[in-house]
This record gives structure tokens, C-alpha cells and sequence, in this order.
């Protein structure tokens, strides 16, 4: 069975393309089939971090139909077990992917057959991001613990979860939909994911059912990188509160990566950083995190058979 983990930051710069890379090389060194998705669309470098310098074949080849299956654009990395579908050579209008393809690309990345696929999407709240996103019923926020990042963040998962809700109307309904919300509870309403719930469940309750049981199943979790010595260690729990208290949701936190200069090094000089420097803190952060999302999919698998 395949796990699907969407991987996204409101902010550039939070690290999200670096931690991506690292979960899948420590997915693939513990001997699962790991695939690297560059869904960055317009701004793809995941290829430099997995020392894949010059692609030969990236996601445009798929989309333009030079490839007749996106399995014929996935190249082998220099890692064991770790593959790499890359957006170096893709254009710049991709960032703009019309919604045809963007559907196409989402069917498609759903039949690959790995243990772990990782998508590394782009910064922001973008159609193509918050889509992406949605693939899964998992997936990862990444922040760091500067405001201007986790303002990004929350404004990132309230935009996923409107988005979800958007799916299920069309555009004109939709905007009813908001007035209603206004009416109801508020002009600060509009902002605020629950609000819409209730008012879907009075005006539409079989929908609002679809739409409860698909967001319960949602297990979305946090991680705050980049955590410095005098930054307070709850910030990432506290994130979570705050987002579960104004906009009803539940995202769990799964832990902190602590800042390393070494990274910045490792980065520079095109090598692991897992393998030039396993032994520091931020090593071991990855190494937890690795095995937090290994353990969390097997317990839903338990719960989903027992």
C-alpha cells in the first residue's frame, strides 16, 4: 500500500525542500521504495538535494505528453531505494497548471507504486498547492518559529480546509455560501473553517456528513524547524491550540528540528547531511520524525483492520 505525504510551508525558507529530502533518504535507508515528487512548481530544486545535478527527464515531460505515463519520468537517485520525479526542466507557465492537468497529474501520481511517496509543493497558498495537498489524507505543515512563518502556516491550513469545502460547489454557490456565514456569525466568520461547517450542515446536511467524515480522517501534523537555543520548545504545540481554537481544527504536533549551521554546509557542498553529520541534534530530530510517520501509518492501519 502506498502512503502519499504531501509536504508544504506557508513561507519560503522555513526548509520544507530540506526536510523533505531528508525524511525520504531515511525512509529509503530503512529499505522502502521512496519517491521524491518536485510539485514546486515553477521554483523545482528538490534534484540538488538528492544529488541528481543534471535531470534528464522531469514532470513536463509527462504533462506535454512526451511521456505517455508519469512512471516513465521518475529517475534513480544516488541513494538506494530513493527515486525522484524532478521539476528542473519544467517551464515557467507550469506555476499557472491549468486545472485539467492538475487532475490528470493527481490520478496519476495516486496509481505509482512505492511504499512512501513524498511531495515537496510550493510556498504559499496557491490553487496548485492547496490541491496538492489534498491528495492525501496526510501531510505535513512546516514552520519555523519566526511570526511571519507561522502566521503563513495557519493561514496555509485554513486555506486547505476552505478549499476542501469549496470542492463540493460551485463557484456562484459557493459565495452564498459566505454570505450566509457573514449573516450568521460575523464578518471575522469568513475566515473561520467551522463557521462554514455549520452553516453547510442546516443548508445542506448530506454534504456536510461527506464532509465531516473526510476531514476527521485528515491527520495532518506540524513541525517547527529550525528551533534555536532561546526559542521556546512549545512553540510548535502552542500552534497547534491556537489553530484548533479559532478555526476548529485539529493538527497534531509532531516535533521540532533544531537549527544547525551544518546544514547551510552540507547543503553548499552538494552532500548528505544525515551522512556528513549524523550525530547532531538535527539528525537525530529527522531520525524521530522518520519514525513517528513510519509508526503512524502503521496504527491507522490497525485501526482501520481491527
Amino acid at each position: 500500500m502506498v502512503h502519499i505525504w504531501p509536504i508544504g510551508g506557508g513561507k519560503g525558507g522555513s526548509g520544507k525542500t530540506f526536510l523533505t529530502s531528508a525524511l525520504a533518504r531515511l525512509l529509503a535507508e530503512s529499505g522502502k521504495r521512496t519517491l521524491l515528487v518536485d510539485l514546486d512548481l515553477g521554483a523545482a530544486n528538490l534534484h540538488t538535494l538528492v544529488d541528481v545535478p543534471y535531470p534528464t527527464k522531469s514532470l513536463s515531460d509527462f504533462i506535454r505528453r512526451k511521456t505517455p505515463f508519469l512512471q516513465d519520468t521518475v529517475l534513480q537517485t544516488p541513494t538506494p531505494n530513493l527515486f525522484l520525479i524532478s521539476g528542473a526542466h519544467d517551464s515557467m507557465d507550469i506555476a499557472n497548471l491549468p486545472y485539467e492537468q492538475k487532475i490528470k497529474i493527481v490520478k496519476a501520481i495516486s496509481k505509482l507504486e512505492y511504499d512512501w511517496i513524498l511531495l515537496d509543493l510550493g510556498a504559499g497558498t496557491s490553487f496548485n498547492t492547496l490541491d496538492f495537498f489534498l491528495i492525501s489524507q496526510n501531510g505535513i505543515f512546516i514552520t519555523t518559529p519566526e511570526p511571519t512563518s507561522i502566521e503563513n502556516a495557519y493561514r496555509l491550513v485554513r486555506a486547505i480546509y476552505f478549499r476542501h469545502i469549496r470542492h463540493c460547489f460551485d463557484a456562484f454557490y459557493f459565495k452564498e455560501l459566505e454570505k450566509e456565514v457573514v449573516r450568521q456569525f460575523g464578518d471575522d466568520a469568513i475566515n473561520k473553517p467551522h463557521c462554514m461547517m455549520q452553516v453547510v450542515q442546516r443548508l445542506h446536511p448530506e454534504i456536510y456528513v461527506q464532509l465531516d467524515n473526510t476531514v476527521n480522517s485528515f491527520k495532518f501534523r506540524l513541525i517547527l524547524n529550525q528551533l534555536r537555543k532561546q526559542d521556546n520548545v512549545a512553540i510548535g504545540s502552542q500552534i497547534c491550540q491556537i489553530i484548533e481554537k479559532h478555526l476548529g481544527l485539529h493538527i497534531e504536533f509532531a516535533g521540532n528540528v533544531s537549527y544547525d549551521d551544518h546544514i547551510h554546509d552540507a547543503i553548499c557542498q552538494r552532500v548528505s547531511f544525515l551522512e556528513r553529520y549524523p550525530h547532531t541534534r538535527a539528525a537525530t530530530d529527522l531520525r524521530e520524525l522518520s519514525k513517528q510517520m513510519v509508526n503512524s501509518v502503521g496504527s491507522q492501519l490497525l485501526m482501520r483492520y481491527s
